[in-house]
C-alpha cells in the first residue's frame, strides 16, 4: 500500500522528490526494495508530520508535501492543486483538499474527517463528527432527515489525508504543543487553528479512499485489482 502511495505521489506534476519517513524498519526495507527512496525516524515521534518535519530539516525545498500512508488512491492532481494553492496564496500556512462526501454513513463514520471552510476557503473547523450540523424538520432525526434529502449530503466535505506545508512553518508547528482540540478529536490540524494559523483548503471532485479499517483496505484492494485488469487488457 505504501508504494502506491509513493506511486501516486510521484506522478504529481509539482513533486521534485517523493520520500518515504518511517519509525519502522520493515516499512523501509519493503520501500527500498520496490526502488523507492525511505528515511528511518525517531521512534519519539508524536505524530507522521513530526517524522515529516525530520526529514525536512535535511531538505533544501521551501513547499513540503505530506501525502497520508493511507492514502493509496489519491489523485495525483489532488496533489498539484494543494501545492498550487499554497504557492499562490501568501496568507496560507498549510494548504490541503477537500472531497464530496458520497453517503450518510461516510458522514456518520468517525474514520472519515469532515471540514467547514469560510467564504475565502480557509478552514474553519476539522471534526470526525458531521459538521455543519443540519437542523432536521420536525419529528425527524439528523440521519433519517438526511437520507430522506439526499441533497443535504452536498453540504458537507470530507479531508483529505493531504497537508502541503511552507518548510519553516512546518518546523515551528512540530514545535507546537498539542492543543485541546487536538486532543479530543485526535486531527492535529487543530493544533494550527488553535493557534491562529491559517489552512487554505482546496475543494477537488475526486473520491480518495483513506484506510482505517479491514473494510476500506479491501474495498481498496478490490479498486486496484480492477485498474490492474484494465490496463492489462487495454491494447
Amino acid at each position: 500500500m505504501i508504494m502506491h502511495v509513493a506511486e501516486r505521489a510521484s506522478r504529481a506534476t509539482l513533486v521534485s522528490r517523493v520520500i518515504v519517513a518511517t519509525d519502522d524498519q520493515r516499512i523501509l526495507d519493503a520501500v527500498e526494495s520496490h526502488g523507492g527512496e525511505a528515511r528511518m525516524t525517531s521512534a519519539d515521534a508524536r505524530s507522521g508530520t513530526d517524522r515529516i518535519a525530520e526529514v525536512a530539516r535535511s531538505l533544501p525545498d521551501p513547499i513540503i508535501v505530506n501525502v497520508q500512508g493511507d492514502e493509496p488512491l489519491i489523485d495525483p492532481v489532488t496533489i498539484d492543486r494543494a501545492i498550487e494553492s499554497l504557492m499562490e496564496n501568501t496568507e496560507a500556512h498549510i494548504s490541503t483538499t477537500s472531497e464530496p462526501i458520497e453517503s450518510v454513513e461516510d458522514l456518520f463514520n468517525p474514520a472519515v474527517v469532515k471540514v467547514v471552510t469560510d467564504a475565502r476557503g480557509y478552514a474553519l473547523y476539522f471534526s470526525r463528527s458531521p459538521v455543519p450540523y443540519v437542523r432536521p424538520a420536525p419529528g425527524l432525526g439528523f440521519e433519517e432527515y438526511l437520507r430522506r434529502d439526499a441533497e443535504l449530503l452536498k453540504q458537507f466535505r470530507k479531508h483529505s489525508g493531504l497537508y502541503v506545508y511552507r518548510s519553516d512553518f512546518l518546523q515551528q508547528f512540530a514545535r507546537m504543543e498539542p492543543s485541546a482540540l487536538e486532543r479530543l478529536e485526535s486531527l492535529e490540524q487543530l493544533r494550527a487553528l488553535e493557534n491562529g494559523f491559517r489552512i487554505c483548503v482546496v475543494a477537488v471532485s475526486h473520491r480518495s479512499i483513506g484506510v482505517d479499517t479491514e473494510q476500506d483496505y479491501q474495498k481498496v484492494k478490490k479498486v486496484i485489482e480492477e485498474f490492474s485488469r484494465s490496463s492489462e487488457t487495454t491494447p
